[in-house]
């Protein structure tokens, strides 16, 4: 017998059987689809934090025990053994390729790995001074109008090459917001270098001199690459499945991430760690920031602290934290005293019964800027960065959901809290 939990309305005495669904791990799930029409209820549940809206097979978290699976590989082992265009085959196919299916992989997206012309034009209309991130949500939303000879939605072998164009153009679309920026002429993709090699040439390569992705440089990316690809039902990647539950444009779908990602409170928070690391300036300064912290009454908190799933150890923090202390060991010439703030507040921050008891542990923002700035790359690129990596967990979701057989157009409800009926007067009578 499959178990059940029922709900009653207690005014009514009306009753509803509601399967429990459980999956591979995690918390069980009560179905409550038919609690309207039995009912006449809805359930209310703000920030949908007790909320399943769909089933997924590709990440899988757990909070309290600082879990992170993909495709069920613990994500230690993939930041220890893996690479980021294998992790990319990964989520999209669901299994690691085999040797002669990541070469043909590759192959698919080299063969990507341009955008149109025109595009290029794109850039021009936005100020030098704009930011990086409005730059690249105009310019990935552009790319639904191209490909229109694959863009059927509804057909399996077009949703996979929509997918290899999303990831094969990103560090394009992104190479160039910086290039924009800084007034530098734009460089094309180069089938010879590996996936940020090619990357990091088209940020910093210029014509009148030659460039070479220092390999420390390419191996701390490619980690931190990994590290963003994808986590679970958050706020972008619920934005991309929301849209293309409507059966929008893909590219709209990812451009639609993009924009969520920007948020301070999401991905923008890298970004935010180093403002409030150069706001501390020096590390005698720490006590009276963490004091400011403790203050109910002062808006200041440390940025890149707790996770709003987490409540243990985010277990990339972990990870980075470690490739943290060797780039700067291994690259030449890094003196970033920020780096000494960072290990001095979260030394002081995890001794401290306020940080301990609300469980306020080191998230990943509060060590990837770190690295970020680290390898030259300014800070209004950060959440440009996070974009990029975690555009691979995007469509990833896309394709999944588009085969999901509950696919439907989301439709959330509201508990409607404002005036009664009333009748309109005209406006020469109020």
């Amino acid at each position: 017998m499959s178990e059940t939990v029922t709900i009653t309305d207690n005014k009514t005495g009306k009753s509803l059987e509601c399967p429990v669904l459980r999956g591979t791990y995690g918390a069980p799930v009560i179905e409550t689809k038919k609690l309207y029409s039995e009912l006449g209820m809805f359930t209310f549940d703000p920030g949908f934090v007790t909320t399943a809206a769909c089933r997924s097979a590709i990440t899988y978290l757990d909070g309290e025990e600082g879990i992170l699976l993909h495709r069920g590989y613990p994500i230690e082992q993939l930041a220890e053994h893996s690479s980021y265009l294998e992790l990319c085959y990964l989520l999209l196919h669901g299994e690691l390729p085999t040797q002669t299916e990541f070469e043909n992989f590759r192959a698919e997206l080299n063969r990507r790995n341009l955008v149109h012309e025109h595009l290029e034009r794109f850039y021009a209309g936005y100020r030098y001074d704009a930011h990086p991130m409005s730059i690249l949500i105009g310019v990935t939303g552009a790319l639904s109008s191209y490909y229109h000879e694959a863009l059927d939605i509804n057909d399996p072998e077009d949703r996979i090459l929509t997918a290899h164009r999303v990831i094969a153009k990103m560090p394009i679309l992104a190479a160039h917001c910086y290039k924009h920026s800084v007034g530098h002429p734009f460089v094309y993709s180069r089938s010879d270098l590996t996936y940020v090699e090619n990357f990091l040439n088209m940020m910093f390569s210029v014509p009148c001199r030659d460039f070479t992705p220092n390999p420390v440089a390419v191996k701390a990316l490619d980690l931190l690459m990994i590290l963003h690809a994808d986590h679970e039902q958050n706020a972008s990647t619920s934005t991309v499945r929301l849209a293309g539950s409507a059966e929008a444009n893909p590219f709209a779908c990812v451009a639609a991430g993009i924009v969520t990602l920007w948020g301070r409170a999401h991905g923008g928070a890298n970004e935010a760690v180093i403002r409030m690391l150069e706001e501390i300036d020096d590390v005698k300064n720490i006590p009276q920031f963490i004091d400011r912290a403790k203050d109910k009454d002062d808006p200041f908190r440390l940025m890149g602290f707790g996770h709003r799933v987490y409540k243990n150890f985010d277990p990339r923090a972990k990870i980075i934290r470690k490739a943290c202390h060797e780039l700067l060991d291994e690259l030449e010439g890094i003196d970033l005293p920020m780096f000494e703030i960072a290990m001095e507040l979260e030394r002081i921050a995890l001794e401290d019964n306020y940080f301990i008891e609300r469980k306020l542990y080191p998230n990943v923002d509060f060590y990837s800027g770190i690295i970020l700035k680290a390898l030259n790359i300014p800070t209004s690129m950060y959440t440009v960065m996070f974009a990029l990596s975690r555009s691979v967990g995007w469509i990833s979701q896309w394709l999944e959901m588009m085969d999901d057989p509950d696919f439907r157009i989301g439709r959330p409800r509201q508990l409607y809290v404002g005036s009664e009926t009333r009748e309109y007067v005209p406006i020469d009578k109020r």
